[in-house]
């Protein structure tokens, strides 16, 4: 005798229910892989459209140099932008990290992403010196933070959501997935990990690198051509060198702070500050007959591998950087971090007996660290960049640099779970806007 439909429609809802209560974490395995697709497959394909638009930016700024005259018009248009029409996604990285914190609030608005975009686009088509991780970060939240509704997450969940949604873009756009993900669940809060969006972070990481991949676009690849056997000297000159990295990061957290708040004192009107900052870093290109100092810089960092460099590159890259940004140009940080670190490690060699390459890798990923408080997300990335070969030097240059950073970072919207040190104990759940 066959059984009524509704009958057997009825005891499988309740063999389906008894069954993900036994296995509670394979209901929360299936729905956030499923989540995770979808921010992959947006995440990861926003991230090749843009690298492939900073590839086509810097190709035709290389062939035009005249076009960085332009530069101060342009940044006035990105300025204008923001301040007529974008005042609520103007905090950038902060105002994720914010809504982390906080996911209450209101959903970030999609505008974010195709504002990032333009005005990062722009910043280095005319011949800004900024980055590609703000913008990649920018675009992935915005527009995995739409899902929220849809999905009807709560609170909990959608600050999961913006977690992994970091975690693609920072994978995705430098090809490093593991670091991504640990970059996304480390960089908000100093100390503390949140473990319950470990999976999501991985699982989004991982997928939108490989759509990346899949566009055909590449990332960048670097080669350390002599790793030395750790040894006690070899380890003392690494932990120096993780000083000289921190102490690097810390100012030049500092002085992006500093030159921003000096642009906001002394120009009122917002969209005056990127025309001012034009001005300068224009004026500085064509006086200097060069334009190694704009941009990402990519071709110098893979020269600071390749050979020993002077000490002024860092120094002038990270002016060109700072005026860039605190003018409110648009970009990331990150990339010329790296630019500063690996050239910074690069002339190191000159006091510090170490490989250039050696010193230039661990310079690549340490100042990124100091200046980001993510030394773990910093020694993932230098595996993955250089090979586990270099992972011990990597590591221990990236966690002195975090520790000799001191209470500095590149966001200020980032909180301190654990104090770097139990002097500064009473720091804690403070962000360093507060400091």
């Amino acid at each position: 005798m066959s059984q009524h439909p509704k009958n057997f429609n009825r005891k499988t809802k309740i063999k389906v229910r008894f069954f993900f209560r036994k296995y509670p974490a394979l209901l929360y395995v299936v729905r956030w892989f499923s989540i995770s697709i979808i921010i992959g497959l947006l995440v990861g394909t926003a991230s090749a459209i843009f690298l492939e638009s900073l590839s086509w930016a810097a190709n035709v700024r290389e062939a035009h140099i005249w076009i960085i005259a332009f530069l101060p018009l342009a940044g006035l248009a990105v300025g204008m932008l923001y301040y007529y029409y974008g005042k609520d996604v103007e905090a950038g990285n902060n105002l994720l990290i914010e809504n982390i914190h906080d996911p209450g609030k209101a959903t970030i608005p999609f505008k974010m992403a195709p504002f990032v975009y333009l005005g990062t686009v722009v910043t280095h088509f005319f011949g800004g010196s900024a980055g590609r991780e703000g913008t990649a970060l920018q675009m992935a939240g915005a527009i995995s933070d739409q899902f929220t509704r849809l999905l009807r997450l709560d609170k909990n969940e959608r600050k999961v959501l913006i977690i992994s949604a970091v975690a693609a873009g920072f994978g995705s756009v430098f090809g490093t997935p593991l670091a991504g993900a640990v970059f996304g669940l480390e960089v908000f809060l100093i100390g503390k990990i949140r473990y319950n969006g470990i999976f999501p972070a991985f699982a989004s990481a991982i997928l939108a690198d490989q759509v990346t991949k899949l566009w055909k676009v590449g990332h960048t690849h670097y080669h350390i051509d002599f790793i030395p056997k750790i040894e006690f000297l070899p380890f003392i000159y690494c932990i120096i060198a993780g000083i000289i990295f921190g102490i690097c990061a810390a100012a030049f957290s500092k002085m992006l702070h500093q030159t921003s708040f000096i642009f906001k004192s002394k120009i009122s009107y917002p969209p005056l500050r990127p025309l001012v900052g034009g001005i300068i870093v224009a004026s500085a290109v064509f006086i200097m007959g060069t334009t190694r100092y704009i941009g990402l810089g990519i071709p110098v960092i893979e020269e600071a591998f390749g050979k020993q460099l002077p000490l002024y590159d860092f120094a002038l890259k990270m002016i060109f950087t700072v005026i860039t940004l605190s003018a409110g140009f648009k970009g990331g940080e990150v990339t010329p971090l790296f630019f500063i670190g690996a050239t910074l490690g690069s002339a190191l060699s000159l006091v510090i007996p170490l490989p250039f390459g050696l010193l230039a890798g661990m310079g690549f990923v340490a100042v990124f660290a100091g200046a980001t408080n993510t030394p773990l997300a910093c020694t993932l990335m230098g595996i993955e960049l250089f090979g586990a070969e270099c992972g011990v030097y990597v590591a221990i240059a990236c966690i002195v640099s975090y520790l000799f950073s001191g209470n500095n970072s590149i966001y200020t919207k980032q909180k301190i779970g654990e104090a770097k040190n139990s002097r500064f104990s009473d720091l804690t759940n403070k962000s360093f806007e507060d400091l």
